[in-house]
Parts: C-alpha cells; sequence; structure tokens
C-alpha cells in the first residue's frame, strides 16, 4: 500500500497521511485611508480697538470648529510566515489499519500504518506501503505554483511479511509461515503540475523491485498513478491506482500449494505462475488540525482502499476457497510536520 500520506502528496502529501506538498498563498492586506475634513467659521464682524462687542441676544458667539473625531488608522501589520516546507522538512506518523491476513484473505486484521514523507538533504521521501521511495530530484520549495513537467527517480524499498504471522484462517495457517521479504529496486515518474488546479500535481511512474532476503526470490512491477492536491485551506487529497506483475518464484513462493501442504491442509494441489497479480486504488485525506498547512504542526489522516487479485493469486486454492479475490484496506493515523 502507498501512503502519505503527503498528500502534498499531505499531502500533500499529505501527503502524503500524508504532508501538504502545495503552498496555499495570502495576499498582504492594504488598509485604505481617509481624509478628515475641518469646517473653519468667520466671525459677523470685525472687533476694532474702539467697537463696542454685538449684543448677546442678537449676535451669538461663533460656534469653535468642529474638531475631526477620527484619525486615519494605520495599516496593519502583515508578513509572510515562514513555511515549514523549506529545504529540510519531514512528516512522522503512525496509523492503524485493518487489512487481510494475507494477500488473498477473506480475514481482517488490525496492522500499523507508518509514514514517513519529507526532504532532507535535497533528497524527497514519500510513503510506499510498508516501505519508502527517495527521490534524487525533488522540487524546490516555494509558494508559487509550480510549472512544467518534473521526473523523480530514486531507490524503492517495500517490506512484504505476508503469511509470516497472524494467519487467522487455521486451514491455511498449516500450510506453514512465510520467511518475511525485503524489495529493494528503483522508481522513475514524470510529475505534472498544475494539471486542474493550481497546487495539485498528477505523477505517471513505475517501481521495479527483487527480494533481497532470500525469501520469494522474485521481481515486482508496479507501475502507477498518483494525483494530488489541496482541498480548500485544511484538506488535502491524495488518490492512486497501481497495478502489480509477478514472475514466476513470486508466484510460486505464494500461491502454489504443494503436495505437502495439500496434505497438511486438504486443499487441492497448485501450481501458480507468474504475470499480472493485482489492480487496485487508493486514496488518502489529511486534515491539518489548526487549518494552516504551511505551518506545520498535527494532522490527521484517513487511508480506504481496494484491490482486485488476478490470474493464479486468484485462482490459489488460498484465495478461491479459504478467502477472497477483493481485498480491502481501512485505516485512521495521526501525524506531525516539523
Amino acid at each position: 500500500m502507498s501512503l502519505r500520506l503527503s498528500l502534498a502528496r499531505r499531502p500533500l502529501a499529505r501527503l502524503t497521511g500524508a504532508a501538504v506538498l502545495g503552498a496555499l498563498a495570502a495576499s498582504p492586506a492594504h488598509a485604505a485611508e481617509s481624509e478628515g475634513t475641518a469646517e473653519t467659521s468667520e466671525s459677523a464682524a470685525e472687533a476694532g480697538p474702539q467697537a463696542a462687542p454685538p449684543p448677546a441676544a442678537t449676535t451669538p458667539a461663533p460656534a469653535p470648529a468642529p474638531a475631526d473625531a477620527q484619525t486615519p488608522a494605520a495599516p496593519p501589520a502583515f508578513a509572510f510566515a515562514k513555511p515549514v516546507f523549506d529545504e529540510t522538512w519531514a512528516t512522522i506518523g503512525l496509523g492503524l489499519g485493518m487489512v487481510p491476513s494475507y494477500a488473498g484473505s477473506d480475514d481482517y486484521i488490525a496492522f500499523p500504518l507508518p509514514l514517513i514523507v519529507g526532504r532532507v538533504g535535497g533528497v524527497g521521501i514519500s510513503p510506499n506501503g510498508p516501505g519508502f521511495v527517495l527521490d534524487f530530484n525533488p522540487p524546490k520549495p516555494g509558494l508559487a505554483p509550480r510549472k512544467g513537467a518534473r521526473i523523480a527517480f530514486g531507490p524503492a524499498f517495500r517490506f512484504r511479511n505476508d503469511r509470516n504471522n497472524r494467519i487467522s484462517d487455521a486451514v491455511v495457517a498449516r500450510a506453514g509461515k512465510l520467511d518475511a521479504a525485503l524489495e529493494v529496486g528503483g522508481n522513475v515518474a514524470v510529475s505534472f503540475p498544475g494539471v486542474f488546479k493550481p497546487f495539485d500535481q498528477l505523477n505517471v511512474g513505475v517501481q521495479a523491485r527483487w527480494d533481497v532476503l532470500g525469501a520469494h526470490e522474485g521481481m515486482i512491477v508496479e507501475p502507477q498513478i498518483t494525483y494530488r492536491a489541496p482541498m480548500g485551506r485544511a484538506f488535502v487529497l491524495q488518490v492512486q491506482a497501481s497495478a502489480e506483475f509477478i514472475d514466476d518464484n513470486f508466484a510460486d513462493y505464494y500461491f502454489t500449494v504443494s503436495p505437502t501442504q495439500a496434505a497438511a491442509t486438504g486443499l487441492a494441489p497448485f501450481r501458480a505462475d507468474g504475470g499480472l497479480n493485482r489492480i487496485g486504488t487508493i486514496a488518502l485525506l489529511s486534515y491539518d488540525l489548526d487549518r494552516n498547512p504551511l505551518n506545520g504542526g498535527w494532522s490527521l489522516t484517513g487511508i480506504g482502499g481496494y484491490s482486485r487479485l488476478i490470474g493464479d493469486s486468484a485462482d490459489t486454492p488460498y484465495t478461491a476457497v479459504r478467502g477472497d479475490a477483493n481485498q480491502f484496506i481501512t485505516g485512521l493515523g495521526v501525524a506531525y510536520t516539523f
């Protein structure tokens, strides 16, 4: 599962559930000046040294000129607050999600959902399911909307503990636990800013990863399309659609039912081959608690996703007999940006 969370990626990421990567610009306020007017009056007659004063009953003394009660208001002080999204920033979060007990299961378990998004030493960091992606060509910090396409590239990491523990189905559990895998590879994507509105972003990319711990010893190719946009001043939405292609080693490790496993579980033997493994989508909605995404601080991220297993991953008895090819994920997390 790919997170942020960002946003913007709060996402934006936040993503991101992420961190807010797009900034909401503000305009200085200008105070309008108002001029006050003072009225003057002249005396009804000139007074000479020998002249007698006019009778009080018939010639009242001139009233004093009225003082202006209003003084021009000073323009209010204004200054741009320094945004947190500069050369170095990070969003660290943790959530709790409901995920399938294993790929193909119809039993759901609570699972921690870590989140890390940021920029450190000129390198961008984005969530990548239980893992992360580094971007060696991140966008420069700034408040203005970005223009022009950008190529993002860097290493990708994903941790996979499918059927490693907490297998809810007792029949599938008798097939035995599998080793945890660490998948390492590369990610490349083209980023298009300002597609539908200022500060939104569309990414089209692909990942290729290989297991380096000797678990499934296979390869995964994962094309992805991600859209991130701010929604008002406090929300950032990130939506991703992806597919997953696997090789024979991956398919055999997770979806084959060997004769030994068939004897232990009572399931029919099955031989799995590689190919298109799944398609799916996931959405992250982040909310900045003080409604000012520029200053960092605390945020909440909600996660929801759906994927469909395809091919041998759907036909294996682990899925077709004991589980379901339709896979869902929901979760809620909290994050802090600094």
